[in-house]
Order: C-alpha cells, then sequence, then structure tokens
C-alpha cells in the first residue's frame, strides 16, 4: 500500500505526515529475528528458511539461535538444553491458585493471569539488565508448558505431573499434559509445531511485547501484553476456529455446501488467507505433510480428506492459500489438545520470540509512541452543566 497524505499539517510537520490505518505497511522497527518475506512466500530465522528448521532443527535449538543469533555447538545445545530443563517446575503457590479458577475460564486468560503470577516469585523480576534478561526468558519459555498441562489435568480431575527433566521440551510438554511418554512421531510433530510458530516478524503480539518492554517495565508484564493480544480472534485463535470448522463439516461430501453458505454470507473461512503471504505461507507447506503423516499413522485421515477438500474448493472459488493455522489445527487435534487449548499451544511457542523481541528492543531501546492524526472537534466552548441541552 502506498501511504497518502491526509492532514495539511504534514507539508511543514512530519510527524504527522502519514496514516495508515492499522500501520500496513509501515516500518515500525528494526529487527535481526525473524525475516518475513510475503513476495518470495518465504519466513527466515536469523536468515535461516524457516523449512530447513523444521526439518533440520529441534525447538531447543531454535531458541538458541533467535536469543544468542547463531547455531550452538554440540556443547552450547547440551547446556542449553539442561538449563531450559530446570526452569520446568512451577511454584507450588501457582499451581494451588490454578485450582481456584472457574472450571469453564477461557485457557488463554488462565495463562495469561498464570503468568503475570510468576513475577511474584522472581526476585529480579523488575532487572532489565541483558543476562537477567536471559535467564527469564529461560524461565518463561520453560513454564508455559508446565503451566498449561497443570490447567488441562486439574479440568479433568487429575493430579499434576512434575516434569521430566530428561525428555526434551516438546516429549515433556505432551508428557505433562497426557502422562504418558510420547512417541517419536508425535514428540516430532509437536517440535515441528513451536519451531514453525516461535517468531514472525512484528506481529500484533509481538509488537505488543515491545511496546510494553519500551517502557522500560518487566520481561513478564511485556509477556503477559502479548498473550492478551495473541488471544483475540484476529491473530491466536484462528487455529481452534480451523478445527471447529472441520469437525463441525464432519464429511468431505459436505465441504462444497458448508463453503458456499460461508462465502455467500460473507464470513470468513478459518484457516485462509494471510495480511501477508498472498501466495503461500511457508509454514502452511510443512503443516501439510505433517498432518497428513499423523492422520496415516493415527488412522484419523478423514480430518486430512475434509482439509484437502475445503484447499480444493477455497482456491477453486477465492484462489485465497491456506494459512500456518489450517494444517496446524489437525496437527494439534491429534496430538490430543483440546481445541480451546489451541492458542495456548501457540503460545508455548511464540514465548521464545516475544521474548527474544524484548531482550533485543531492550538492548537499544526508545520508547514506542507513536502520533495519532486526530478527527475530532476543535476550539469547542464549554457549557455550563444547568444550559446543556
Amino acid at each position: 500500500m502506498t501511504p497518502t497524505e491526509t492532514n495539511p499539517a504534514s507539508k511543514t510537520d512530519p510527524s504527522k505526515s502519514l496514516y495508515i490505518k492499522g500501520l500496513e505497511g509501515i516500518v515500525a522497527g528494526q529487527t535481526a529475528l525473524s525475516l518475513v518475506d510475503g513476495a518470495g512466500s518465504q519466513l527466515y530465522y536469523r536468515g535461516i528458511k524457516i523449512g530447513e528448521l523444521a526439518e533440520k532443527s529441534c525447538f531447543e535449538e531454535t531458541v538458541y539461535l533467535l536469543w544468542f543469533g547463531k547455531l550452538p555447538t554440540v556443547e552450547e545445545l547440551k547446556i542449553f538444553k539442561k538449563n531450559l530443563a530446570t526452569y520446568r517446575k512451577i511454584p507450588d503457590e501457582i499451581i494451588t491458585f490454578l485450582k481456584k479458577f472457574p472450571p469453564k475460564a477461557h485457557p488463554m486468560a488462565a495463562l495469561r493471569t498464570a503468568v503475570s503470577m510468576l513475577s511474584f516469585y522472581d526476585s529480579d523480576a523488575d532487572n532489565i539488565t541483558p543476562e537477567i534478561l536471559k535467564k527469564k526468558a529461560l524461565r518463561l519459555t520453560a513454564s508455559f508448558p508446565a503451566i498449561l498441562a497443570a490447567m488441562h489435568r486439574i479440568r479433568l480431575g487429575k493430579p499434576v505431573l512434575a516434569p521430566d527433566v530428561k525428555l526434551s521440551h516438546a516429549a515433556n510438554y505432551l508428557y505433562m499434559m497426557h502422562g504418558v511418554k510420547p512417541g517419536l512421531e508425535n514428540e516430532r510433530a509437536l517440535d515441528a509445531y513451536l519451531i514453525l510458530l516461535a517468531d514472525h516478524g512484528f506481529n500484533a503480539s509481538t509488537f505488543s511485547a515491545r511496546v510494553t518492554c519500551s517502557t522500560e517495565s518487566d520481561m513478564y508484564s511485556a509477556v503477559t501484553a502479548a498473550i492478551g493480544t495473541l488471544k483475540g480472534g484476529l491473530h491466536g485463535n484462528a487455529n481452534q476456529k480451523a478445527m471447529e470448522m472441520i469437525l463441525t463439516i464432519k464429511t468431505p461430501e459436505r465441504v462444497a455446501g458448508y463453503i458456499d453458505d460461508l462465502l455467500e454470507h460473507k464470513k470468513k473461512v478459518m484457516g485462509f488467507g494471510h495480511r501477508i503471504y498472498k501466495t503461500q505461507d511457508p509454514r502452511a507447506t510443512a503443516f501439510r505433510s505433517m498432518a497428513s503423516k499423523l492422520c496415516e499413522k493415527t488412522g484419523k485421515t478423514l480430518w486430512m480428506d475434509i482439509s484437502n477438500r475445503v484447499e480444493k474448493v477455497m482456491w477453486e472459488k477465492r484462489q485465497i492459500p491456506c494459512n500456518v493455522d489450517f494444517f496446524s489445527a489437525s496437527v494439534l487435534y491429534i496430538l490430543g489438545f483440546p481445541t480451546d487449548y489451541f492458542t495456548t499451544v501457540f503460545a508455548a511457542s511464540r514465548v521464545a520470540g516475544w521474548t527474544a523481541h524484548v531482550i533485543e528492543q531492550l538492548s537499544d531501546n526508545r520508547l514506542i509512541r507513536p502520533n495519532a492524526e486526530y478527527t475530532g472537534p476543535v476550539n469547542q466552548t464549554y457549557v455550563p452543566i444547568n444550559e446543556r441541552k
């Protein structure tokens, strides 16, 4: 989109020169973490294509890449995995508090509250020096699966499990959720999911985190703000809505009629279209293959049959490609996550990127404080209350 002048003052005051609704196309900052190449349909973490990382890397290694700017050596990765695992246990006081949450509390609202509570049990909560920030990043990234698994098991009336430091980050997540150590394929599927969603430029929740920490607030506040932003229907919960759509359709034969009805009533088909990627979301490509393999292995090919038919119909009728949310929905469902937890799994991945952006923002900080174009009246006269009509 080409920016246009909307205020006569722009000719003399550069600060009022541009207004773009939603800041679309506006460069609001710089980052060395990820490149979202919409025109080329590519996503890079520190210059490495996301598909290559999803295929060859692991979540822990990807987090190290984001935080430290390079791939670790064998010894560095070993130490990093061990350090991350030591932060998995959350305070007993938080588990006690989680048990008092209403059973029908929104999982993202519960996560937001629990993450905010973590700061109570960190004596360095307000310390924003570089080394302490990295420790907080470790704690937050390690704590998310433990918090989410505890919430899930409490909701089911099951005992909360202690983390297993011998398992990988993804395997421990599934173990703490379900009480069974996952098979290699399930572990790898969740690991790839966590890699693919870890960062994505200045998306809404990441920008929210950067705005918050730019005030020199603490990392817990920044991540809590990011969770609140991700909770929204236009950002984080599209994968939940996509799976709910697939479950509602029920059979491949009903796809065409269902999609026709949505389009006729100008309703959004969840999991399709993207603000930046116009031809193909590179993460969706990875998930398509992953979902297909998982469906075949578990014998739940119905979800893949419906998904493939929806993708075909949407392309024939609107030439709109699917995004990362569409096929990832089936992956999370097969891995045993309740649909209303899907956005929380997204958060468990994106926390690696949020914390990386907080560290980056504070390394060369300037308060993020944009201007606004005023559209209200001017030179109004105050009317005493007894004279108002």
